[in-house]
């Protein structure tokens, strides 16, 4: 009788598999225990801490291990993989955004904005494929040229939405065949986003707009961004500026502002908390966002209130609200009536003024709150702060908080002190040792992603030799930022890039202190998507989130689906992870067409890296 390996191999190979495939599966299986054998894939315990990497001494040696272990697997896995490999999506969905179907919404009676909030569902088995690329669709720009020119076919909005949005707009915007200008000198309202930007510095008491980073404005949160030219300017002052705006099917904000490389994602706060923590920006600023400041008896601004940190300011340009006539002052007045009222109860003032735009500063006393005879609001319950898409509260949080430090007199360094440090619980020591881990792990990632991609990276055809990955790269995240010392590496080395940290929900809540640093994040149940547009992240990289999720209710394939959907075409995925969980990702990677390979570490440990890159497939 035959045994019943071979009866597995006539199913693959027929009645009679020929000798030399018996011997190259033979030699495959003697290889991959002998690499494999050593460790065990039973261990999928969380990751706590983060491993301490080694700089690679024998590169060439390690790049010709992982390109035969590539060869070898897939040369195993060739006979079955393509039958596994997901299929393509409709063409319906190449700007498909989970968890947000305004249409089911509408049809289950949500309305005055409701329609457009986040609402998640456990997608189905059957339902699984991978969202693909529109016909038009180009690789963007190297930075910096990307953020003032982008491709038209990149971004799901029309020439006639274009010339049809007004003339701001097309002082902002030339369509020029498929492509799409920004012009830096112009931009969000009135003279230009220099002007705008200086204007709210004067009205500061500042010199210029580059004193805003010493004056203790270093993260901002602009709502309703429009087309990020604002976000761009104060970028390059090196404030931290992250826009958020409501979920658009044509047209978006959002989608828009990533692919200039720029921090944005969707952000609705109608009725549900934003995913961030109390005092979590130094300034909250809108510009014609659309939001009625003073409707449902002012709980969006006690949201803002939630989201500042002491001291910090809202800034509110209203076009709507210019007088006419000659009682200007009057006009003026009745308009900021309900303002001032809602403003007065959660202990903010009204600093400044100029033409349609006005500052408040949100009180850096905390004790304001209860003491103010006007103010109706109450405090939360001590201790709450459950900002994961939670409904809005009339109450005031942050007041008891250890983190209620006035922004000016906050260190301006990304490196906390050692009182900030005890704040939130971390030893320097600690807080040292995780810098200095992740300033090797950078120099490995560079070290591998440089030669390892792009010495066999095919040429577009017309393209020159592509240049170091740094420079296309521009928007990271961070899927599992712990202290965010990724991000703070990336500074370090000086690479033009910006890091979404994200912070898992049933993770140790690290946030507040990435967000200290003059970090952006965002906490995030990776269970469910993320709340942004196909296409707009050029690297994820994520350590020990596999082994997290191993213990949660969703499987690894949905994560996976979910990060090719995010992934630009031609974009890497560098996951870090023990042995067991890496392989494990590694067929996953192949069902969803990346190429992957796996790193050994050779530091004595399990750990792997795996380093995939999604390829441009157009059907």
């Amino acid at each position: 009788m035959r045994s019943p390996l071979l009866n597995k191999l006539s199913v693959i190979f027929g009645p009679r598999p020929p000798v030399s495939w018996l011997l190259l599966c033979f030699v495959s299986v003697l290889a991959l225990i002998a690499v494999f054998g050593s460790s065990s894939s039973n261990s999928l315990d969380s990751v706590t801490s983060t491993p301490v990497p080694e700089i690679f001494t024998n590169y060439r040696r390690l790049k010709e291990q992982a390109a035969v272990d590539y060869f070898e697997l897939r040369t195993i896995l060739s006979g079955s993989s393509r039958q596994r490999e997901l299929g393509l999506c409709g063409k319906e969905r190449e700007n498909y955004v989970p968890c947000y179907n305004v249409t089911a919404n509408l049809i289950s009676g949500f309305k005055d904005g409701e329609e457009f909030d986040r609402r998640c569902e456990v997608p189905r088995q059957g339902s699984w494929c991978l969202v693909r690329p529109p016909k038009d669709y180009k690789i963007p720009l190297r930075w910096p040229a990307g953020r003032d020119v982008i491709w038209s076919g990149n971004i799901k909005i029309t020439k006639d939405q274009f010339l049809s949005s007004g003339g701001v707009t097309k002082r902002i915007m030339l369509l020029e065949e498929n492509q799409i200008a920004f012009h830096p000198e112009d931009g969000l309202i009135f003279d230009g986003v220099k002007d705008y930007s200086r204007q709210i510095a004067e009205m500061l008491g500042l010199g210029s707009d580059s004193e805003l980073f010493q004056a203790g404005v270093r993260t901002v949160l602009d709502i309703g961004c429009g087309f990020g030219s604002f976000g761009a300017h104060l970028v390059s002052l090196k404030l931290m500026t992250l826009c958020i705006a409501a979920y658009e099917a044509t047209g978006s904000q959002v989608q828009l502002a990533l692919e200039r490389g720029l921090p944005a994602m969707i952000g609705n706060f109608i009725s549900r908390q934003l995913p961030y923590p109390s005092l979590s920006f130094d300034t909250v600023h809108c510009a014609q966002c659309g939001i009625v400041w003073d409707k449902k008896e002012g709980i969006f601004l006690i949201e803002i209130d939630r989201l500042l940190k002491p001291g910090g300011y809202f800034v509110l340009t209203s076009p709507t609200s210019k007088p006419q006539g000659s009682s200007t002052s009057m006009k003026k007045r009745n308009m900021l009536t309900p303002l001032e009222q809602y403003t007065e109860k959660i202990c903010w003032s009204l600093i400044a003024q100029q033409d349609d735009t006005f500052i408040w500063q949100k009180t850096a006393d905390a004790h304001c709150y209860s003491s103010n005879k006007k103010n109706d609001v109450p405090l939360c319950k001590e201790g709450y702060d459950a900002p994961y898409y939670q409904a809005l509260v009339p109450c005031i949080t942050g007041t008891s908080s250890k983190r209620w430090i006035p922004i000016q007199n906050r260190s301006s360094s990304s490196d906390l002190s050692s009182a900030e440090l005890e704040v939130h619980g971390v030893s320097p020591e600690d807080f040292f040792e995780d810098l200095q881990v992740w300033k090797l792990a950078l120099k490995n990632y560079w070290s591998l992603l440089t030669p390892l991609i792009f010495s066999d990276h095919p040429k577009r055809p017309g393209d020159e030799d592509p240049l170091p990955p740094f420079n296309m790269v521009r928007n990271v995240m961070d899927m599992n930022a712990h202290y965010g010392g990724l991000n703070a590496a990336f500074l370090e080395e000086r690479k033009s890039v910006w890091v979404m940290n994200v912070v898992p929900v049933r993770a140790h809540n690290t946030l507040p202190l990435i967000l200290d640093r003059g970090f952006l994040g965002a906490l995030h149940d990776w269970c469910e998507p993320f709340p942004t547009y196909p296409r707009t992240y050029d690297l994820l990289h994520a350590n020990g989130l596999l082994s997290h999720l191993t213990s949660e209710r969703c499987g690894l394939m949905e994560l996976f689906i979910e990060m090719d959907r995010i992934l630009r075409p031609e974009g890497w995925v560098v996951l870090s992870d023990k042995l067991g969980v890496i392989e494990l990702a590694r067929a996953h990677a192949t069902q969803i067409r990346w190429d992957a390979r796996v790193i050994d570490l050779q530091n004595g440990s399990d750990e792997r890296l795996l380093v995939c890159q999604k390829p441009f497939v157009k059907k």
